[in-house]
């Protein structure tokens, strides 16, 4: 006598989650948008750090290199001061918020909705109201300065080489003019954007300067942080 055929009692796969890999997403049409801005959308949509971003409630994918980049030097600590430069859409303020820091001043061109108790104001960090008006909604000069910034890219490779040099160097000196004794400053970087003057520069001010590439960071970029740490005051 034969047995009947049992139940399944596992089903296959059907999709996938922020801990798991499903089908890659093909977007159906294009809807006007160019191959370039049809293939960013695809690769965010099948990116896993982003939807573990949007599971989490990070308002961008970058959130998890500042964590990697902490969890390696634990300078996000309760009762520091943090600015952060380029904030928008504020993962990183997110993040700092996150592991205790209270005081956190950031700064942006575009608009970026409140993360309170964060202060985020909208202007040029260049201007030279900028650092003394952070100062003063931190209550106080930072012991962090971040930088996520990068600058709008116009296809031209030098061209767009000497924008995201000249972008750091202007964050560094930023950090320079307001950092504490002892603090710490993260800036993207490049590989081969030309930043060997700049980290030459940065350990002048710094006991410690470091390339650290986080998992976060897509392994086709070029992308790297600069973390300098120790700063020895100017």
């Amino acid at each position: 006598m034969t047995e009947p055929p049992r139940k399944r009692m596992v089903r296959p796969p059907t999709g996938g989650t922020e801990s798991g890999r499903g089908k890659p997403v093909r977007l159906k049409t294009a809807k006007q948008r160019t191959p370039s801005q049809q293939a960013w959308l695809e690769r965010q949509l099948n990116d896993p750090f982003a939807a573990k971003a949007r599971a989490h409630g990070y308002r961008s994918r970058a959130a998890y290199k500042l964590t990697e980049i902490d969890d390696r030097l634990h300078f996000l600590k309760p009762g520091a001061r943090v600015i952060d430069l380029g904030a928008a859409p504020g993962g990183w303020t997110q993040v700092a918020l996150e592991r205790g820091v209270k005081q956190v001043a950031g700064v942006d061109l575009l608009p970026v909705d409140p993360l309170p108790p964060a202060h985020i104001v909208q202007m040029d960090f260049t201007d030279p109201a900028c650092g003394p008006k952070l100062i003063e909604l931190l209550g106080g000069p930072p012991d962090v300065v971040l930088s996520d910034m990068a600058p709008n890219t116009v296809g031209h490779r030098q061209t767009d080489h000497l924008r995201i040099v000249g972008l750091i160097e202007a964050a560094a000196d930023f950090a320079v003019q307001v950092l504490k004794p002892g603090g710490v400053f993260v800036a993207k970087a490049f590989q081969g954007g030309e930043t060997t003057a700049l980290i030459a520069e940065l350990k002048r001010h710094f006991a410690d300067v470091r390339n650290v590439k986080p998992k976060a960071s897509r392994s086709d970029s070029s992308e790297v942080y600069l973390v300098a740490t120790g700063f020895k005051g100017r």
